[in-house]
């Protein structure tokens, strides 16, 4: 399958940073996953996060930090997400994650018409979304297609089941945000003598509405991307997903993003720190 992310779900299962030190990781055939990125039209998605991650950074200042920000923070958060950073953190992790994967198989579904199709949906769901009066018109869409427990809708939730899609992006909000909490408070932004454990708890305490957020998000996106695909093509896509192929690629897909998330969203808890004790001084 292709990367599922919500938006905002910024993920993480280990520091970024600490790739390349150490003993050399098992890697996958570098050429294909060049291919498999590109047939999955990764940088086109790769671009929507980086508007997305912008705006969300946006959204930090705006609540976090008095004033205007600063220069400084905005110079360090177009480095954040750079764009050519951001797409060779991708690339790099999914030639790690993918090591000792089918490849071939996964190239064979994506070369075919419908292969070739699904990804470009995907990514003009994306883009759509950016305008809020799309977004929310597709979850008003979807909220209803479950309501009602549509044909359609069947058909999506048996592909988001296959591929665990809420679960993932569930835990990788949890992760984005407890990063985000480790950043402020490496930065010296949180109160004194506050503890990880009081970290974790705050974060977990987040869970309901980060899962009904996601869970309304994926749905809508979805079913706006699939919408074109007939009952079959979308059938055909989600035993796909169920291949060991298919469930290698997710799987490593999401571990990748999660890296290249978490890097993010610790970077961005740096941030906020220095620019809140910045402007205390």
């Amino acid at each position: 399958m292709h990367v599922h992310f919500a938006k905002g779900a910024l993920a993480g299962l280990g520091l970024w940073a600490a790739l390349g030190a150490g003993p050399a990781q098992a890697q996958a055939d570098p050429d294909q996953v060049v291919r498999l990125f590109d047939a999955l039209e990764l940088p086109g998605i790769i671009a929507v996060m980086q508007r997305e991650g912008l705006d969300y950074a946006d959204q930090i200042a705006t609540d976090l930090i008095p004033g205007d920000p600063s220069a400084s923070w905005n110079a360090t958060i177009a480095g954040i997400y750079d764009i050519e950073r951001m797409e060779q953190m991708a690339l790099s992790g999914m030639i790690e994650t993918l090591d000792g994967a089918a490849i071939e198989a996964m190239l064979a579904f994506y070369d075919a018409d419908l292969g070739r199709t699904i990804p470009q949906l995907e990514v003009s769901a994306r883009e759509a979304m950016l305008t809020t009066e799309i977004e929310d018109a597709a979850k008003e869409i979807a909220a209803g297609a479950i309501a009602e427990e549509t044909d359609r809708y069947l058909l999506v939730r048996d592909f988001v089941e296959a591929n665990d899609l809420i679960e993932l992006n569930v835990m990788g909000a949890l992760n984005a945000n407890y990063a985000f909490f480790s950043g402020l408070q490496a930065g010296g932004a949180l109160p004194p003598g506050m503890t990880d454990d009081q970290i974790l708890a705050d974060v977990w305490s987040q869970e309901p509405d980060i899962r009904t957020n996601t869970t309304e998000w994926v749905y809508a996106f979805l079913m706006l991307a699939y919408q074109p695909l007939s009952a079959a093509e979308l059938q055909t896509f989600t035993a796909f997903s169920q291949t060991p192929a298919g469930q290698q690629m997710n799987r490593a897909l999401f571990e990748a993003f999660d890296r290249m998330f978490l890097d993010i969203s610790r970077a961005l808890g740096e941030a906020a720190a220095e620019e809140l004790t910045t402007q205390e001084l």
